[in-house]
């Protein structure tokens, strides 16, 4: 540690963070001096986990600490004076499972038990906004009334600047990017790099958010990760890649040239894909964890055209109808519910879990469904055993509460914290009186 602290004192670090996350995937931390580095990385700043959204603990109850991960140290570009890296909690000297990132490691030692390494990959979505002087977001420079802009060139170089300096920083920091573009509606972009173990995805998606949201508000925007900041334009999703590696040999344990059922995917990957949608309903609220997200998950909503979301509790393929897809290729699966607000270790957790539990028992999800889900009647869908996801935060956190497999995964306290802080921001939303109430009812009566 005192070879590792010269090192970076070297470098021009003056301070150094380990960022752990609350229920919701927000970073928190203390700041240390270099000089105390040895300390740090030991587990010495305490916190007090009452003053923590969704950490589990009451006002006399001991301080949690912070166990930084020293094997995952990212200077930041934009202030090189500090050091960051992800971190567990630990309470009384042993991981807290309270903790998200905690509950994920759990799950890939489970899973490294079977003899399998978990390789994730997220695609990361977002906007780039102006902010009003009410207070209100809106598109910025938009001149035009385009109704589809997706891999529109100008309106990608609108951007270029802010785009090249999250792109410059993704590769100089080692993470690949191989596609980037201007998406659905004009100023959201996608960025896509390559996969890694899961933990270390999951760390970079946290990370990425930080990093997007800097260098947007150097140039006065502000990149936001809310998942549907429009009515009428789509929304941002998340969407978690995943596959399962032999833990000796890294072979990809999800591909089959020969899958007999033509997705390219193996026995494996067709039990995990059932595991999932056995606990779809559940999964949702961690994939889709604001009241925002489910209006995301809608068929069309306001907007002149299919929504791209998915809102069914299905399979297939290129078939973007499903919450879960085989893309072209094989030998992975994509959760396609996941949006951009989620914290990436939960709802990796429970994918993860869910996945497994699909393998142990041997679960077959069915026939793939490769039509378009969207224009089937209730009785169509219904005929074909599909079941809609959750409308709303509300239906998701009561799916989440009443499947005891969540409780199994994250345990009592770390189930009941979600379920306390979800069910109290649906109440409060669902209180509050909106501009279109007083638009449409003020003056009718």
């Amino acid at each position: 540690m005192e070879e590792l602290k010269n090192k970076l004192k070297s470098q021009g670090v003056k301070y150094c963070v380990g960022a752990y996350v609350d229920i919701h995937g927000v970073p928190k931390g203390k700041f240390v001096p270099i000089d105390h580095f040895e300390h740090f990385a030991e587990g010495s700043e305490l916190y007090t986990g009452y003053a923590l959204d969704g950490l589990g603990q009451r006002p006399n109850d001991d301080e949690i600490a912070s166990l930084p991960d020293t094997n995952h140290i990212i200077q930041l570009p934009w202030q090189p004076e500090v050091a960051w890296m992800p971190a567990d909690n630990t309470f009384k000297g042993e991981p807290y499972e309270v903790n998200t990132r905690v509950a994920l490691k759990k799950v890939l030692a489970q899973a490294e038990a079977m003899g399998f390494t978990v390789n994730l990959g997220i695609e990361c979505e977002v906007y780039v906004v102006k902010e009003t002087e009410n207070g209100g977001i809106e598109i910025p420079d938009q001149n035009d009334h385009l109704d589809k802009v997706c891999y529109d060139v100008k309106r990608f170089m609108d951007r270029f600047t802010w785009l090249d300096k999250v792109s410059t920083t993704i590769n100089d920091l080692g993470w690949d990017l191989y596609s980037l573009d201007q998406e659905d509606a004009t100023s959201q972009f996608e960025f896509d790099f390559k996969y890694a173990d899961a933990l270390t995805m999951c760390d970079r998606y946290i990370f990425f958010r930080m990093m997007a949201k800097q260098y947007a508000a150097e140039e006065g925007l502000l990149a936001t990760f809310m998942p549907k900041p429009f009515a009428d334009k789509t929304g941002s999703g998340a969407h978690f890649n995943l596959s399962l590696a032999d833990s000796k040999t890294g072979e990809n344990l999800f591909k089959d040239a020969n899958d007999p059922r033509g997705l390219g995917l193996s026995e494996l990957g067709y039990q995990f894909s059932a595991g999932i949608l056995k606990h779809g309903p559940a999964l949702c609220a961690a994939f889709a964890p604001t009241v925002n997200s489910y209006k995301r998950l809608v068929r069309k909503g306001l907007m002149s055209y299919y929504s791209w979301a998915p809102v069914f509790n299905s399979y297939g393929s290129n078939n973007r109808t499903n919450s879960l897809r085989v893309p072209m290729g094989g030998g992975r699966i994509e959760s396609r519910n996941a949006d951009a607000s989620c914290n990436p270790y939960l709802a990796a957790t429970l994918m993860l879990a869910a996945g497994l539990q699909g393998i142990q028992e041997k679960l077959n999800p069915g026939e793939a469904q490769e039509e378009n889900l969207y224009e089937f009647t209730p009785e169509q869908l219904a005929e074909r055993g599909i079941s809609e996801l959750p409308r709303s935060l509300d239906e998701a956190v009561h799916a989440f509460a009443s499947d005891p497999f969540v409780e199994e995964v994250l345990g009592s306290t770390l189930r009941d914290e979600f379920i306390r802080y979800k069910s109290e921001e649906w109440r409060q939303y669902h209180q509050r009186v909106t501009d279109w109430e007083v638009d449409h009812y003020a003056r009718r009566f």
